[in-house]
């Protein structure tokens, strides 16, 4: 078995993540623990060298090495190497890097800071050898799983991301398609491309074996925040990911798939019902990058400006997100001319400012004839809205027959 840890900035956790898997590692022969590292200022690479030097020579104190036994009584073998890069080239390139170096049959990807526990690692292989057919995903969104020690915040960015990965690219057999921790046999690699930069491995791995044998178990774990080091979570990451379902979006749109679902598409009732879904799920992805960028430009992230003024821009960007999502995806308008695109644009602004107004004056009306509550009035109002601004854009904005 192979083990593969990327990692940048980890000097703090390294060596004791080595420790801590070695220790969990009581029926298992023949392991080896591959360490990427992207030239970390903080010396990640050099620690791990050392190390590896100090075993070698039998300067170290590798304990846990030397005197675990497997069932049979024999020694268990647990190398460690270390690859050097010389630039910080992303994430996927450098698991793809450490699974090219690897030997083992089973491949094992985690991270380097102690958010995935060690302790799942046997469970997680067990599951494999007993299902080689599947890719083994530890979940913290499954019946079981859990996050410990995220803000509010960073929860309701994962959950949306999530909900977007699934939704738009259709992977219905998984609840956590954006882990970083997962195990697979070598072969599911096998004539795959893997093209997208930066960004989940898994999540490319998930599109593009889609429709063959491979399939996917999900074991729950507790993910635990890191303790010691710094997130790698900033906006280049958030853009990272925003390329990537692109990306694969695309590449799922030519595929086998894709065509087979879209000829089930054809009658005009599932049609229609799947853009409303469409529609309303890029709906929800806009309050994704409403928070998203009206947190990031008034907490000093990008900027630090006036909660109003950051909100007004986020109100814009999902606005624009929302209008190009519906073009690409909803109503597959591949028409980007600069005159036809602004067009569309300035009409759905409008369309949605209609449905913004009716929603209001609905409201008004069933709240002032004193028949409703507020809590149903809304509902209701909200409801009435979002299906007139979906017809209102399906019909005029993108000139489509409202039915089909």
């Amino acid at each position: 078995m192979s083990i593969v840890i990327p990692t940048y900035n980890e000097a703090e956790n390294i060596l004791k993540l080595i420790e801590a898997i070695k220790s969990n590692l009581p029926h298992i022969t023949a392991t080896e623990i591959i360490v990427v590292d992207d030239n970390s200022p903080d010396g990640t690479g050099r620690i791990v060298e050392n190390y590896i030097h100090d075993i070698t020579t039998g300067g170290g104190n590798d304990k846990s090495n030397q005197h675990r036994q497997n069932n049979n009584h024999l020694p268990i073998t647990t190398s460690v190497k270390v690859i050097n890069r010389q630039n910080k080239r992303g994430l996927i390139s450098a698991i793809l890097q450490g699974i090219e170096s690897s030997a083992g049959e089973y491949i094992l990807v985690m991270d380097a800071d102690f958010s995935h526990s060690p302790e799942l690692i046997p469970s997680m292989l067990e599951q494999l050898s007993q299902n080689p057919d599947h890719i083994v995903v530890a979940s913290r969104y499954v019946k079981g799983g859990s996050v410990v020690g995220w803000p509010i915040k960073r929860r309701i960015i994962s959950r949306g991301a999530n909900i977007i990965a699934r939704r738009i690219l259709r992977l219905c057999n998984i609840t956590d398609p954006m882990s970083g921790f997962f195990a697979f046999r070598r072969q599911v690699m096998e004539n795959i491309n893997i093209d997208t930069t930066g960004y989940k491995l898994l999540l490319e791995l998930l599109v593009k074996v889609n429709g063959s044998s491979t399939r996917v178990k999900e074991i729950p774990y507790t993910f635990t925040d890191r303790k010691s080091g710094q997130s790698k979570m900033d906006i280049n990451v958030i853009l990272d990911y925003v390329r990537a379902v692109w990306h694969l979006y695309r590449y799922g749109q030519k595929s086998k798939q894709t065509i087979l679902q879209r000829n089930k598409e054809r009658r005009k009732s599932i049609l229609f019902l799947s853009k409303v879904g469409r529609f309303f799920t890029v709906g929800a992805s806009g309050l994704l990058v409403n928070y998203m960028v009206s947190y990031l430009l008034s907490n000093g992230v990008l900027a630090n400006l006036w909660y109003v003024e950051s909100t007004m821009i986020g109100i814009v960007c999902s606005i624009t997100s929302n209008f190009f999502l519906n073009k690409a995806w909803t109503f597959e308008d591949r028409n980007f001319s600069a005159v036809h695109t602004l067009k569309q644009y300035g009409l759905f602004v409008t369309m949605s400012s209609t449905g913004a107004a009716l929603q209001l004056a609905i409201l008004y009306l069933l709240v002032q004839s004193g028949d409703m509550k507020y809590e149903f009035s809304l509902i209701l109002a909200v409801a009435i809205a979002s299906m007139s601004n979906f017809l209102l854009n399906k019909k005029w904005t993108f000139r489509e027959k409202v039915w089909g």
